[in-house]
């Protein structure tokens, strides 16, 4: 028998197919169920009411429903175009379970990889080149080939997990943020940027001029701002028309030439990565990682002139990185991490 529940269950059903989306077509999709449920019962009285609070109320509904299966019907605003976007996202524990049912356990680690470079880009950029991504292979405790990992990053992009820019720079996605937001607060605490306005998250907008000034907007928040405001929020620095191309960029604009080509950004390591490294080296010491991306000058190591009885023995051999360019079309996320601390380079 048809009721007035198969209205949130339909609705489920037609928000789980695609990813993510914005409430303007979230809203049609619920009036379409309701147009459904009493053309399959015409005894039902349900009334669709285009205003704010009747879909609030229903949200609110749905999340009840999902609750006890740890789900949640989110939303937060593209930082783009500022639209009202939501998805189903999951809330347990594991922040990234979701992911598990569309990549292996080796893509999920390669995910965090990326994930990990782009967060903690200099210059607050948010962003890496298709080549750091690809090298972010050679951090593996595995065999996956470069092109494989160009596969796997279309397929990120493909799904909405990363976006890839005309300059071929990967970043993080709507869907990503949205869906993984609580991962990226408790790994990345220092790392994370709140717009001033909305007090979401900030990978893409604009920054206060003022040194040390803590405002970061999303540009749509900005240009809804200046319309009332002509100094910053916080420091209250001059913001005339004059002033607002100091404002400096946040994201793939803030991006400084050759800034992620010498070295990659020194690794987190996780509770667990850290036992694996004390049960393969017995001792628990582990030799450092070699760093290939970044910003950050490379230590500079003095070698000892030789000595005459090993003079002509034994000599190094510079290994150099294999270089790729990314092709295809632009392109989910880690296993359980323990929270940790880091520091802006």
């Amino acid at each position: 028998m048809v009721s007035s529940t198969d209205v949130q269950r339909l609705f489920l059903q037609a928000i789980l197919s695609r990813r993510i989306l914005s409430q303007k077509l979230a809203a049609k999709i619920w009036e379409k169920c309701i147009d459904a449920v009493k053309e399959a019962n015409e005894t039902l009285e349900i009334q669709y009411r285009d205003d704010r609070n009747s879909w609030d109320t229903f949200v609110a509904n749905v999340n009840d429903a999902l609750n006890p299966l740890d789900l949640e019907f989110a939303h937060l605003h593209d930082e783009v175009s500022g639209k009202e976007m939501y998805a189903v996202v999951n809330r347990k524990g594991d922040e990234i379970a979701q992911m598990a049912t569309e990549y292996t356990p080796l893509e999920i680690t390669y995910f965090k990889a990326v994930l990990e470079q782009i967060m903690l880009a200099p210059n607050e950029s948010y962003c890496v080149s298709s080549l750091a991504a690809l090298r972010e292979v050679n951090s593996l405790k595995s065999n996956m080939t470069k092109s494989q990992a160009e596969a796997t990053l279309n397929s990120f992009v493909a799904r909405g997990w990363l976006l890839k820019s005309r300059r071929g720079r990967y970043s993080l996605s709507t869907r990503t943020i949205l869906e993984l937001q609580t991962y990226l607060r408790n790994t990345y605490e220092n790392e994370i940027l709140e717009c001033t306005i909305c007090m979401e998250l900030v990978t893409r907008g604009i920054a206060c001029y003022t040194p040390q000034c803590k405002t970061r907007m999303h540009t749509h928040c900005f240009n809804n701002y200046k319309r009332r405001n002509r100094q910053c929020p916080s420091c209250k620095q001059s913001w005339a028309d004059a002033d607002i191309n100091k404002l400096r960029p946040i994201g793939e604009a803030a991006y400084k030439e050759g800034q992620d080509l010498n070295r990659r950004r020194a690794r987190r390591k996780s509770s667990e990565d850290a036992e694996d490294d004390e049960d393969e080296d017995g001792d628990g010491e582990h030799e450092e990682e070699p760093q290939e991306d970044g910003d950050a000058q490379p230590d500079v190591a003095v070698k000892p002139e030789p000595t005459k009885q090993a003079k002509g023995k034994g000599k190094r051999k510079a290994v150099r990185d294999e270089s790729m360019e990314a092709d295809g079309d632009q392109g989910s996320p880690p296993p359980q991490t323990q929270r940790r601390r880091s520091s802006r380079r």
